[in-house]
């Protein structure tokens, strides 16, 4: 008996000291995963100074003449349907080449910005989505190591074209936006280049940016349009200063801002120079009213691209649909996912990407991140509006 009780000792000593190994391994397993997932998001939070140099296509070098041409285009009603609506109806530099309206209103609309309106009779719907600003899109698809490729940059929120060329050319062949109800999607492409081949003054400055022998086609369109939106870029905002070594570039407040957006999780998708990680999310926006049907986004997944969060003092309202008014309505609608709500009834919290469990955003932490967010401002760019344009029409489209 005191044999088997010595035994049964000894083996509850083994037992323990195997447990006890058997925690202790658990517990180091779990603390070093907790490091190298902090190490990990740390490297993709990682944020920097934008980049002082633009990259261009090899098919498309900048020059004097293609910018002057694209700024043209870029203002001229000539490539909608109806005359009415040019890129820079929506997309206007007194609005920091964005609007604020939380959905445009494009063709058959008169008026600027927040102001404009469907003229009456009416069949058109408003745009679908919220207008980006074209502001740094020379550095859509920048990552966190300041790379990129000009030629494979994610654009829209649904990332359905991948450079600035491809960009240019699709509000053209949008219903809604440009092309209203007089010609086909696959007319209007061949409407405008005709019209533009009919115009002298066009004729001489596509010469001039492509070459005498160049045609004047949609390839040369959409490289002209994407010359000049480069030159759109605001890469020395108070924020660029601070990362470049000048610490009095922003306040302490701000500063305490700054990390607690990196603390609370917002930098696991706003990361990198533009605060993008340019990749698709689902997170359940709230629809919004203006639209007659729930919108899919991404492969009819409900996912959107990542916006920056640059100069966000000229993208309001936020979101695709610009349902969020403004950035308290964003921080507390980000708080209320991340606690589980549902506040798209299409998209249950299931669907929510996984990092959204990541976020730890309360109240107290809202005005510090709104108040480091003005640190990304920047006001010094281009803003040179044309006196004219080739076709004679009204600069900007019907804005007046």
């Amino acid at each position: 008996m005191k044999y088997i009780l010595q035994l049964i000792a000894i083996l509850l000593l083994c037992f323990s000291m195997l447990f006890c190994t058997n925690e202790k391994s658990k517990y180091e397993r779990v603390k070093a995963e907790k490091l190298q997932r902090k190490a990990n998001l740390e490297n993709l939070s990682r944020h920097t100074a934008l980049p002082e140099k633009i990259k261009y296509p090899a098919n498309n070098p900048s020059t004097s003449e293609k910018i002057h041409l694209g700024r043209l285009l870029f203002f001229d009603p000539i490539l909608s349907g109806n005359k009415d609506v040019a890129c820079a109806t929506c997309h206007h530099p007194s609005n920091g080449y964005a609007e604020f309206r939380d959905l445009s209103i494009g063709v058959n609309g008169k008026g600027f910005g927040s102001k404009r309106v469907f003229r009456q009779p009416n069949a058109i719907p408003f745009v679908k989505r919220n207008a980006h600003t074209i502001l740094n899109t020379a550095f859509n698809g920048i990552n966190t190591n300041n790379q990129y490729s000009p030629t494979d940059a994610p654009m829209f929120w649904d990332v359905r074209s991948h450079s600035l060329e491809e960009q240019a050319l699709e509000p053209i062949k949008a219903f809604e936006e440009m092309r209203g109800e007089q010609y086909t999607e696959a007319e209007i492409l061949d409407v405008v280049i005709n019209r533009l081949k009919a115009i002298p003054t066009y004729q001489t400055l596509f010469a001039a940016a492509f070459g005498g022998d160049a045609p004047i086609n949609t390839t040369h369109v959409g490289q002209a349009i994407a010359a000049f939106e480069r030159t759109l870029v605001t890469n020395n905002s108070r924020f660029d200063q601070y990362m470049r070594g000048d610490e009095s570039a922003i306040s302490l407040s701000e500063k305490e801002g700054y990390a607690l957006f990196k603390e609370v999780g917002c930098a696991n998708c706003h990361n990198g120079p533009m605060f993008s990680d340019y990749k698709v999310h689902v997170i359940g926006v709230p629809e919004n009213d203006k639209l007659p049907e729930a919108d899919s986004g991404f492969e009819a997944g409900f996912g959107f691209r990542t916006p920056t969060l640059r100069n966000l003092r000229f993208t309001a309202p936020y979101m695709h649909n610009g349902s969020l008014p403004n950035l308290k309505r964003v921080l507390e609608f980000y708080q209320d996912i991340a606690m589980g709500k549902e506040r798209n009834e299409a998209i249950p919290p299931t669907h929510f990407d996984p990092l959204i469990k990541d976020l730890k955003l309360s109240v107290k932490d809202m005005a510090p991140i709104i108040s480091f967010f003005n640190t990304l401002n920047d006001s010094n760019f281009d803003q040179t509006e044309p006196d004219s344009v080739p076709s004679g029409l009204a600069v900007g489209g019907d804005i007046r």
